[in-house]
Formats: C-alpha cells, sequence, structure tokens
C-alpha cells in the first residue's frame, strides 16, 4: 500500500491507492481516489463512494496529499518530433530516439506517437526502422509521418524539394519498416495519388494507420472528398470503433479561412463537427491564439479535438540552435522558428504544458484533458489507456493545484 508520500512495494499484487482531486473523461471528483492493482487500475471514485466495496481497506490507508493534488490520466501525444535535446527525424539511434521519448514521459505523457518530417525515401524508411524498435520495446504507442505526401504552398518547416506526389508503395515500404507500428500519416489531398482508388488514403487505411489532412492549399471540396475516402474506407477496414480522420494542427500549415475561399478548415471543422474527424490543436499560446482554442472547443467538443505538442528536439531545454530533420531551427524565448524564413518550426512545450495553456484559454480542465487522453487514445483505437477506468493500464499523472507535475505513474510503475 501506499500514499502520496511513498512508492508502492510493486514486488507483489497488493493494491495501492492515490488520492487527491481526480480528473475522470467526465467529472471532477474533488476528494477522489485511484486505485491500482499491479499493472492496472482497479477502481476510481470518490472516498465517500469507497465505504462497502472491497477497496475500503486500501482506501482507508491512504492519505490526502497536499492541498491541491490533482489526479489526471496519463497524457497521449498524436504528433511529436521530440524533446530533451533530441529529435526524432534526426535521431541514427534508438538510444537517440529515447532520450526523446522518455524527455515526454518523465512529463506525463505516458502514450507517445513519434513524428517524422518530410525527407527522401531512403532516409524516411531507416528513421522508421529506428523508431519501429522502440515502438516494439515499449517506449513509443507508434509513429507518425509528416509527409511526403504534402503541398510545397503549404510546407511549413519543411523541404519542400523532398515532397512527392502520392505513392502507395512508398507507403507500404514504410509500414514494413515500421515493423507494423505505422499509426498516422500527414497528406494533402489536392497532391496527385493521394486521394482515390489505389491511393494513399486507402494504401494507409490497409495497412492499419490513419490518414491525416494537413499542409495542404486544397478547397474545401477535395478535403471533403479526403475525408468521405478515409471514412469509408476506415468502416470498409472494420477497425476499433471510434477510429477516425485526423486533421494535422487545425490552421497552421493550411490556406487561412476566408469567407469566399473556405479552404481546409471550414471542411475540417464541419467534418469534426458531424463527428466524422478529430481536429489537432497545437494550443500552446504560439501556434494558436487562446481565443481560436476556445473556440474550436465549443464548436466540436471535446470528443473531436486532439491537443498535440508538435514538438521538436528543444522541448525541456534551453534556447539556442537545433535540427529539424534537414532544417536549421533557432529557438529565442522558448519559440522554436526556421533559421531562414522565420516560419515556426514546432513546439517546445510538453503535453502537460499545453493542457495548461488551453485551460489558460478558458477551456473546461475536464475537456482539455479529456483532449489530451482519451480522444487521442481512440484515434489510436487504444482501449486500455487514456481515463483514469477500471480495467485500464495504471498511467496516472499526479500534479500540483497548477498543473505542475510532481510524480508520473506509467503501467503502474514509478517513472
Amino acid at each position: 500500500m501506499s500514499t502520496l508520500d511513498g512508492a508502492p512495494d510493486r514486488s507483489t499484487s497488493t493494491p495501492w491507492a492515490l488520492r487527491g482531486r481526480v480528473v475522470t473523461a467526465d467529472r471532477i471528483i474533488e476528494d477522489g481516489v485511484v486505485v491500482v492493482l499491479g499493472d492496472r487500475i482497479a477502481w476510481t471514485g470518490s472516498c465517500a463512494q469507497a465505504q462497502g466495496t472491497e477497496w475500503v481497506q486500501v482506501v482507508a490507508g491512504c492519505s490526502a496529499g497536499a492541498e491541491g493534488t490533482t489526479l489526471l490520466p496519463g497524457l497521449v501525444d498524436l504528433h511529436n518530433h521530440g524533446g530533451g535535446g533530441e529529435g526524432f527525424p534526426d535521431a541514427l539511434t534508438v538510444e537517440q530516439a529515447r532520450t526523446a521519448a522518455v524527455e515526454h514521459l518523465a512529463h506525463g505523457t505516458t502514450s507517445l506517437v513519434g513524428s517524422l518530417v518530410t525527407a527522401p525515401r531512403d532516409v524516411l524508411l531507416e528513421r522508421v526502422a529506428t523508431l519501429g524498435a522502440l515502438a516494439e520495446a515499449g517506449d513509443l504507442a507508434g509513429i507518425h509521418l509528416e509527409g511526403p505526401f504534402l503541398s510545397e504552398a503549404r510546407c511549413g518547416a519543411q523541404n519542400p524539394a523532398d515532397m512527392l506526389a502520392g505513392d502507395a508503395e512508398l507507403v507500404e515500404a514504410i509500414a514494413a519498416a515500421s515493423r507494423g507500428h505505422l499509426r498516422t500519416m500527414t497528406v494533402a489531398p489536392e497532391v496527385p495519388g493521394v486521394v482515390g482508388p489505389g491511393g494513399v488514403i486507402e494504401a494507409l487505411v490497409a495497412v492499419g494507420a490513419v490518414p491525416s489532412v494537413g499542409h495542404t492549399d486544397a478547397t474545401t471540396e477535395q478535403v471533403d472528398a479526403a475525408i468521405a475516402a478515409g471514412t469509408a474506407a476506415l468502416a470498409a477496414a472494420g477497425g476499433a470503433a471510434g477510429v477516425r480522420m485526423t486533421a494535422t494542427h487545425l490552421f497552421n500549415g493550411m490556406r487561412p479561412l476566408h469567407h469566399r475561399e473556405p479552404g481546409p478548415i471550414a471542411a475540417c471543422l464541419a467534418a469534426a463537427a458531424r463527428g466524422d474527424l478529430v481536429v489537432e490543436l497545437i494550443s500552446d499560446g504560439t501556434h494558436l491564439a487562446h481565443g481560436t482554442a476556445r473556440s474550436v472547443f465549443a464548436m466540436v467538443g471535446p470528443d473531436a479535438v486532439a491537443l498535440v505538442t508538435d514538438a521538436m528536439a528543444a522541448a525541456g531545454m534551453a534556447d539556442g540552435a537545433y535540427d529539424l530533420g534537414p532544417m536549421k531551427v533557432t529557438v529565442a524565448d522558448g519559440v522554436a522558428r526556421l533559421t531562414e524564413g522565420g516560419a515556426i518550426a514546432g513546439g517546445t512545450y510538453h503535453l502537460i504544458d499545453v493542457v495548461r495553456e488551453t485551460v489558460a484559454a478558458g477551456v473546461a480542465l475536464v475537456d482539455a484533458v479529456r483532449s489530451a487522453s482519451l480522444t487521442p487514445a481512440r484515434v489510436l483505437g487504444r482501449t486500455d489507456i487514456g481515463a483514469l477506468e477500471a480495467g485500464r493500464r495504471a498511467d496516472v499523472v499526479v500534479t500540483d493545484a497548477d498543473l505542475g507535475v510532481q510524480r508520473v505513474l506509467r503501467a503502474g510503475a514509478e517513472v
């Protein structure tokens, strides 16, 4: 048994508990308890509700933590290029890539998808193989490719010279190199070979990956067609319930919304509102204004929003010079920009920082946490992570009242 003051004895299957303000998927339990048994959550509820249950003695022996102690589910980041001084697009070894994963794990991201950027074919296959080994070891929840089938006009902090027309055979080669861990890929619907019979969207679904609309200059109609194609392919594949296409960092790397040329943003918001799409938001106060994030939550709700970091190697590090694939990046005052051109070049936040910023924007804590845990878990087709519910993996983040991370559990083990 353990309280917040000490680590549990995991040598046996003795249940133990954490106590504090518990943030569940749909409410906050002010005096709540999470009971952990082995690597799973055994029970979640209020201290009062524990009376009359088999966990009453476990709960009785768990003292309350400091005032404001808050328990969150382990966070799930769908879009992350690195941290701790190492970037996934530049990692030549598994250990380099693991450094980035551990940086985010220590700050509460217990399930992380490693993201690559557009690069030549041989580089992509090498990097995917490295990340596949990390996923095999359980350090990553999967792999995301941001490219190479993107719009040169909306390349953002990526190299347009390496962008390609849609190539289903390359998708299959990448999936094979990933050892089955390719989970999602960003594509621009207007790029030839992406939408249509035998195209990239169909190939992605066939290998078990989710297509994501992004880095696009497409019209609303082109995006509508891509979402319809992806939704139909996912339904036909009969995958995990709740898996939907996504929009890669909505607003960023897209043609802006205009009342006579609505472009991709209008199509993505409409699809999210009707339940066909999950939109990523980099709600870090740099990529999006607070009002933008707040408005999207109000329009589509937390089940259609996945908060992401788009973090790069500088996450958790000091200002300075960094790499993002072939692009040189300068970080100043915590903001990463291309050294040449000045485009925003990824994020420097951990996901808990994005949650905190989203709450500061006026979004309810429950909604912000849900969008950083349960919603992205559903995109991955995972029912074992993403919420403080009995039977799920015991991923718990203990924070103070200001969401400063105090303690992290992954599968019941101290990080």
